[in-house]
């Protein structure tokens, strides 16, 4: 069973949704942003989402694009990412799954990266614009290391895609809960819970959802329905804001607790 399987069978039995937290691999640095990862663990996520900084990242709002202009500056890349995260793994048995765009993987190649990726120790990958068509090839090479393969899943999927992800998925499936890109919201999507429920006709994976979620309230109200909350734009801004001065590991702490705080166990 991998980490991240082993990680919701847990949640399941401690009856309380889970908390992911995506920040960006390089963001602001390479250095502070493997001290970030390991802050988020101690506070209490859940998994550990780390976004892979590319030129062209289509599906994210301004928060994510600069952050990812940050990490390019100071030398992020698909190998930085790996190889922080194999520093990272050294101090942090919390899941990690690698977000990623499709272009980093194919340009090191798909064999190359998964190996990579294993050795470094990745729970699992989400590549974000691979279309569902040609995933096959993915999850065959995910297969022979062992990672997780994360698939995305939008309020527009038909189905027949979601049945298609559903047998391709392993770990948990990522629900978007609104269109559009990357960004904070003041409040979550309205059509998050029918997206849910549609979901789990098709399939008994867990189901994270994400896409605006910002604040512990958020968390609570994905919570009721969903198997985990994923925050990342609202973390992305406040370490761009905390970057600058001494306390930026200070109150990422505080703020992913105040997020864990918010996963108590649902009633029955």
């Amino acid at each position: 069973m991998s980490r991240i399987a082993e990680t919701f069978a847990r949640l399941r039995t401690e009856g309380r949704p889970g908390l992911i937290t995506y920040t960006t691999a390089g963001d602001p640095d390479l250095p502070r942003s493997a001290e970030i990862l390991k802050a988020l663990a101690r506070a209490g996520a859940d998994v550990l989402e780390v976004g892979v900084p590319f030129s062209d990242p289509l599906a994210d709002g301004p928060v994510i694009q600069r952050a990812t202009e940050r990490a390019l500056a100071a030398g992020g890349s698909m190998r930085a990412t790996l190889d922080m995260v194999a520093e990272v793994r050294r101090e942090v048995s919390t899941p990690i799954v690698i977000f990623s765009y499709a272009n980093p993987i194919v340009r090191m190649g798909l064999d190359a990266f998964v190996d990579r990726a294993a050795d470094a120790g990745v729970d699992g990958v989400l590549a974000l614009d691979l279309p569902i068509e040609e995933a096959d090839e993915f999850r065959a090479a995910m297969d022979r290391r062992g990672l997780d393969n994360i698939i995305l899943l939008s309020p527009t999927t038909t189905d027949a895609r979601i049945r298609k992800a559903a047998e391709l998925g392993r770990g948990f499936l990522y629900g978007i809960s609104r269109l559009g890109v990357t960004g904070a919201r003041a409040t979550v999507a309205t059509g998050a819970e029918d997206m849910v429920r549609r979901i789990r006709a098709f399939t008994t994976l867990p189901l994270a959802l994400g896409f605006g979620i910002s604040q512990p309230e958020h968390v609570a109200e994905v919570g009721r329905y969903a198997d985990a909350a994923v925050v990342g734009s609202a973390l992305v801004a406040l370490i761009a804001e905390a970057s600058s001065g001494p306390d930026l590991i200070a109150r990422v702490d505080a703020y992913v607790r105040s997020l864990r705080a918010a996963c108590v166990p649902q009633q029955a």
